[in-house]
């Protein structure tokens, strides 16, 4: 039975490997479109701005849904939903109907995340909850090495738009898997539901100060999943090809970082620390490391950089996968809607950050950008452990 509780979790955190994929279909091609529709990088920031503002938006709803309706039919909703979205952006003629699009692509992904906390929360224990956020920063690591050499290859072969239609038809492909794979395990949500109605009452103030600090620590994370290939095609003059042979292995190790910060949060625990004082450590560990990122843009060549890029991302897989499962451990019987409340936040940050970070490099090159960026982890310990009395 605990075989088939982690099997059917692997599969059902195969969504996030589609979120991912359909996602990042657009920051592989970006040197494509922005070329096709005579886009600059403040205009891409604003693209970017557009999908982050639904989503920011749209997860508390898409949490509070989730808890609602059940987990099934949540996640099936939302998967349709940005899956017709990618098929979409397959037809765009120009910057309005790709804002439109990513718009609704990002109504559709608000869903995913929070969707995967529910997951979590049914089939795992306490103890392994930072495990299965690691399973699940997997798959979405999974997503981001899938896609550039995917989406290349297409946009070579049959042209960008057949990338986004390709992308798309996989997530409906998924949903009826998902229906058929559920029942390897009949867990009855509202009977794990009852067990922790009386625990972990929301507490408005402690809420919001997580999904500020998530937002602030996944601010490297959004500046290497919308800009890597523009940054190496930009600051060392290679071709799409040739970047999008090395933007595939730094999410190889944002998902190593996601299991070393799973373990040793797990350990801390199972050495007696308290569950949300061992992710705090695991946090500040992890941004100790994440100010490697200031020294990306100076490094001489673009292997050198792309090295330089997998510690920082590695960084924030070990940040996230405890970030993420702070909601659950506090907040364990509205654990879809806790967790969309830490996405909301960072879909709020890339909403903001994103055209500033467009506006800096036009105007300033990557090395100010990367240089803030370096700070942002550090700052959001510094909030988890201010709320920390909440």
């Amino acid at each position: 039975m605990i075989a088939n509780r982690w099997v059917v979790l692997g599969v059902f955190v195969l969504s996030s490997t589609l979120n991912y994929l359909d996602r990042q279909a657009l920051a592989t091609l970006a040197p494509m479109l922005l070329e096709e529709f005579r886009l600059s990088n403040t205009d891409y920031g604003v693209v970017v701005a557009a999908f982050s503002i639904t989503y920011a938006a749209a997860a508390p709803l898409a949490g509070l849904l989730i808890d609602r309706i059940g987990l099934t039919r949540g996640i099936s909703l939302a998967v349709g939903l940005w899956s017709a979205a990618g098929i979409c952006t397959g037809f765009v003629r120009g910057l309005g109907d790709l804002l439109a699009f990513r718009m609704v692509l990002g109504l559709g992904e608000a869903g995913g995340i929070p969707a995967a906390g529910k997951a979590i929360s049914i089939y795992l224990k306490p103890g392994e909850r930072a495990l299965g956020h690691s399973l699940n920063q997997a798959a979405v690591s999974l997503g981001l090495i899938l896609a550039p050499p995917l989406a290349t290859w297409l946009a070579i072969s049959y042209g960008w738009r057949s990338a986004f239609v390709a992308t798309g038809l996989m997530g409906l492909i998924w949903i009826p898997l998902w229906w058929r794979v559920r029942r390897v395990v009949p867990i009855a949500e509202e009977r794990i539901e009852e067990s922790h109605r009386l625990a972990g009452p929301l507490r408005a103030r402690r809420l919001a100060a997580l999904a500020f600090a998530n937002g602030l620590s996944m601010v490297i994370y959004s500046l290497w999943t919308n800009w890597p290939v523009l940054f190496l095609v930009d600051r060392y003059r290679l071709t799409l090809v040739e970047a999008a042979w090395l933007v595939w292995i730094p999410p190889v190790f944002l998902a190593a970082g996601g299991m070393a910060g799973g373990w040793l949060s797990f350990r801390a625990m199972q050495a007696g620390v308290p569950a949300v004082r061992a992710r705090t450590a695991a946090c500040l560990a992890a941004s100790g490391l994440a100010l490697i990122t200031a020294a990306v843009p100076f490094l001489p060549n673009a292997g050198w950089a792309a090295a330089a890029i997998c510690v920082s991302v590695f960084s924030v897989g070990a940040f996230s996968v405890n970030m993420y499962s702070m909601p659950i451990d506090e907040f364990p019987a509205r654990a879809a809607f806790a967790v969309s409340v830490l996405v909301s936040g960072y879909g709020l940050m890339q909403t903001v950050v994103s055209p500033g970070i467009g506006y800096l490099i036009d105007g300033y090159g990557y090395q100010p950008v990367c240089a803030l960026a370096a700070l942002t982890p550090a700052a959001a310990c510094g909030v988890l452990r201010w709320s920390e009395r909440f």
